[in-house]
């Protein structure tokens, strides 16, 4: 038999398997088939169509439809068979609907409504995969989704004729015309027989449904009537005269003619073609069945949303030896804090901030731009010799008091080489005069990216004579352009991957977030200012990437893609993280939604063991992402207000934080940990020997 029966799940109004098909001869089923091609290219052979169907493209074959899929190169297909009795609980006339998908154009399937189809399909084979908790309620759930997707999308009425859709009184009179014509087929059918039905003149009847099918009511019957043959040719032993009688015409002569205008051939012709003994259709069939949990990989760009999606269903095995030799680890994240400004730095809220990263973070070198500016009260030309150095001595004493050595960013703030040879001799002698020339000698100075050779010569001049450390020459560029992904929890991964691996100096992230004259405000909150705390001080995603990377000890035991774990003395840190590889590209968080970059990072599931553990542990874990603790994750959770009233402001600090939980390590053989990451994110897990007294 041609006709296929489909075994649907238990209890589940739906079958998906993935396929590489070769040959699948002509059959038909009494199930809504949609094939998804992830990859190679496929033809389908619906009826009198030929169809070729590109990898991500869809086909979809309606119940009852005779089809054929074969092609000559490797593929993949995924193959969904949907029960119409399950969708006839949700709309009563499913037995007459039909969908169509646009095979046949270039790029029609990139459309938004194939997307979203691609989608609904990507989550149903998701949930089948994984049979996570409540997924047959799932499934249920996304098949009503898709049923009204593919009802208001891919309807044979609405599919071409956008302006039958739009008339409502056109689009029902002709459905119930083409359910009439399927219905009888069989039969006689006249155009008065139909006005008669639908109360229009036959007239009139003539020439809508010349405008709607593009031919008359006489080809539509037939049509259907060459196309319902099909079964009765391969399935029955009928002769021609019979098979043309049963479909309703009155002649052979007539059906032969209607199905060569229909299918290029005689019905016989196509009989001896394709025709395949009964006991041997399986054989005929050339498909080699893979592993369904495969397409995942093909699928995990539709799920990235999705919140269900535990990425390839599989824990990532991460083992280590904690007797293991590891190698030195220089915190290069420690190095340098980009403050900024010099003019916000002597604001006491900015102050503040600042202590808050000595104490947390502990950065060594702290980069200062503009000290010698207007704002900061040094007013000079050649005819004054005597500056006010009283604001920049603020600064300094501050820094120093924070354990900062400053890093000055040296400008072409004068044309006249003698105006800039005074301003930096000034600068020198007065805070020699204060500190002693052995502080002055700690600090550092780097040229801007605006400072020209001859100065950098000069500048290298006056450093030798005071015996100050060398000129930096590596220009620093300051803050690159205003940028929305700054704000959100990609910057966990970005920067502890980038300085782990030591591919990135970052030094366009700042301290904290200023207005400046590119900023394109829209709310006081999250704008792409570069900083690691926002305008408010609530701490960004970026401020505890640093804050995890600075709990990590001085000795690699292990490292890899995603994660790196060290010691320090007895103590063992392990940090992990979302990896993949477009962690080197900050693109914007608006281009990432209009695709023009990939953000496949969906979760990670990580199966820790670490062995040898000589003696008892305090395990503490620290959780931050998109799930928990980003405050730009928190913020468009909220319905990105633009203001914050003060309790507002109040609740999204004391929830902008890792989640920490505490637990217990005994001494043993191995250390087993499970954590899992969700979207772009980290988890420290931090391992303190208890230190047992003895009495």
């Amino acid at each position: 038999m041609r006709k296929e029966y489909i075994s649907y799940m238990n209890d589940l109004p739906i079958s998906i398997s993935l396929k590489n098909i070769n040959d699948y001869p002509i059959h038909w089923h009494n199930s809504i088939e949609i094939i998804f091609v992830l990859e190679g290219t496929i033809n389908v052979l619906i009826e009198s169509g030929n169809y070729e169907v590109y990898e991500r493209e869809i086909e979809i074959i309606n119940c009852d439809e005779a089809h054929r899929i074969y092609s000559e190169v490797e593929n993949k297909v995924l193959i969904f068979h949907l029960d119409p009795i399950f969708f006839e609980k949700y709309y009563d006339d499913m037995k007459n609907i039909y969908f169509y998908t646009n095979s046949s154009e270039e790029g029609a399937q990139r459309e938004e409504k194939y997307d979203v189809l691609r989608k609904y399909l990507s989550i149903l084979a998701c949930e089948v995969i994984q049979k996570s908790e409540n997924f047959d309620d799932q499934i249920e759930s996304i098949l009503v989704k898709l049923l009204f997707h593919l009802i208001n999308n891919f309807h044979y009425l609405t599919y071409d004729e956008k302006d039958i859709k739009e008339n409502v009184t056109q689009f029902q009179r002709y459905h119930r015309i083409i359910r009439y014509i399927y219905n009888n087929y069989m039969n006689k059918i006249s155009l008065q027989d139909i006005a008669n039905i639908e109360y229009l003149s036959p007239y009139y009847l003539c020439h809508q449904i010349k405008e709607m099918s593009g031919t008359n009511l006489k080809e539509l019957v037939n049509n259907v009537r060459v196309d319902e043959s099909i079964k009765l040719l391969l399935d029955t032993d009928k002769t021609i005269s019979d098979v043309s009688f049963d479909v309703g015409f009155s002649h052979a002569r007539y059906y032969n003619k209607s199905f060569k205008d229909h299918y290029k051939c005689t019905p016989l012709q196509f009989r001896k073609k394709y025709d395949i003994p009964a006991d041997k259709f399986d054989s005929f069939k050339k498909i080699q069945t893979c592993d369904l949990s495969t397409s995942i990989q093909y699928l995990s760009n539709y799920l990235e949303d999705y919140d269900r999606f535990n990425y390839t269903n599989k824990i990532i095995k991460l083992q280590t030896d904690f007797t293991l030799k590891g190698s030195h680890l220089y915190h290069k994240w420690e190095e340098n804090i980009n403050l900024g400004q010099a003019k916000e730095l002597i604001k006491a809220r900015e102050q503040e901030y600042l202590r808050t990263f000595q104490e947390a973070i502990g950065f060594k070198n702290g980069i200062v731009q503009n000290l010698f500016g207007k704002e900061m009260k040094i007013y000079f030309n050649e005819n004054v010799n005597f500056l006010n150095w009283n604001e920049v001595e603020k600064l300094l004493e501050f820094l120093m008091d924070i354990s900062l050595v400053p890093v000055i960013i040296l400008d072409q703030i004068f044309e006249d080489k003698s105006s800039f040879i005074k301003l930096l001799e000034s600068f020198i002698l007065y805070f020699a005069d204060i500190y002693g020339i052995e502080i002055v000698k700690l600090w550092k100075f780097q040229v801007s990216k605006d400072l020209s050779i001859e100065y950098i010569d000069i500048s290298k001049q006056i450093f030798e004579k005071y015996q100050l450390q060398d000129l930096i020459e590596e220009p620093f560029n300051g803050p690159e352009a205003i940028n929305t992904i700054y704000d959100s929890s990609y910057m966990l991964p970005y920067i502890i991957h980038n300085f782990i691996n030591d591919t990135s100096s970052l030094n366009a992230l700042k301290a904290f977030d200023t207005v400046e004259e590119n900023s394109i405000l829209n709310n006081e909150l999250f704008f792409g200012s570069p900083g690691l705390l926002t305008l408010d001080g609530i701490k960004k995603a970026s401020y505890y990437a640093y804050y995890l990377l600075s709990k990590l000890g001085n000795e690699v035991i292990d490292r890899g893609d995603g994660y790196i774990i060290t010691r320090r003395d007895e103590d063992i840190q392990v940090l992990l993280y979302s990896y993949s590889d477009e962690l080197n590209t900050l693109i914007k968080l608006e281009d990432l939604a209009k695709g023009k970059g990939r953000k496949n990072i969906t979760e990670r599931k990580i199966s820790l063991s670490i062995k040898n553990l000589i003696h008892d542990y305090k395990v503490i874990k620290y959780e931050i992402g998109e799930k928990v603790g980003s405050a730009y994750d928190i913020w468009l959770r909220m319905g990105k207000p633009k203001r914050l009233g003060y309790d507002e402001w109040k609740l999204l600090t004391k929830i902008s934080t890792p989640n920490i939980s505490l637990s217990y390590a005994k001494k043993n053989a191995v250390y087993n940990n499970i954590i899992k990451i969700e979207g772009y994110g980290s988890t420290l897990i931090v391992l303190q020997e208890v230190q047992k007294h003895l009495f």
